[in-house]
């Protein structure tokens, strides 16, 4: 419906080339910091997951002070870069706790934050050491995050983010 000139259709868009609406996240994606900024999370996971390293990322952040990260590795891109930095690829487990490659992924996150606005970067990430999927529970059919099952199935990694 139109009011105002704005469609109110639930959604979050942009113009382009003031022809089209592109649609680009859910309200009900979005979740609000406890200094009571919204953040739109599937903006910013989407540019992320540009970075050849990321295969998937979430942002945390609802009633936190700022926005925190999950991210699960590209883990081919990962062994390809370890092999070029010669560092022995043991496990995913041992990688991300590698301080080299920890710090490849600070380099990643601190480049993609500067498209973003101060309240919707990064500022602490946890690396985890497995891929999501349908079969494990962390994505829908349609490959969007279940955000509740990510939230509960690694909560440690999220105590780590806002301790």
């Amino acid at each position: 419906s139109m009011e105002d000139g704005w469609y109110k259709t639930g959604d979050i868009g942009m113009m382009i080339d003031n022809k089209f609406l592109k649609i680009t996240d859910r309200k009900k994606e979005m979740f609000k910091t406890s200094g009571g900024k919204y953040v739109a999370p599937v903006v910013v996971e989407i540019k992320l997951k540009e970075s050849p390293y990321i295969e998937n990322i979430m942002l945390t952040g609802a009633e936190e002070k700022y926005v925190g990260a999950l991210i699960v590795p590209s883990f081919n891109d990962l062994k390809e870069w370890t092999k070029k930095q010669n560092i022995e690829y043991t496990t995913n487990e041992e990688m991300i706790k590698n301080p080299q490659v920890k710090e490849l992924f600070k380099n990643e996150v601190e480049h993609y934050n500067r498209q973003f606005n101060h309240v919707e970067q990064i500022k602490k990430f946890e690396l985890l050491p497995h891929e999501w999927s349908i079969e494990t529970g962390e994505m829908t059919p349609k490959l969007s995050l279940k955000r509740k099952v990510i939230m509960e199935k690694y909560k440690d990694a999220l105590r780590r983010i806002y301790n």
